[in-house]
């Protein structure tokens, strides 16, 4: 699950500063700034969700080696 937690992450950055580079002042003249802060936000969400999906592969791979916590 960390492959994708990190390529939503990617894809959410790689959008944004598309938008900030290219299509600023489209998003301005339309009104569709706020395009910007779902991308932000989309990447800064990306981040507790890498945490718990690093938690889960961790505690998956102790359960599989039959160790206790």
């Amino acid at each position: 699950m960390v492959p994708f937690a990190v390529a939503g992450i990617v894809a959410w950055a790689v959008v944004g500063l598309v938008l900030l580079v290219f299509f600023r002042d489209w998003l301005a003249d339309t009104g569709r700034d706020h395009w910007l802060w779902i991308c932000l936000a989309g990447f800064l969400v990306g981040f507790p969700g890498l945490a718990v999906m690093l938690r889960h592969d961790a505690n998956r791979r102790r359960r599989r080696a039959g160790t206790p916590r």
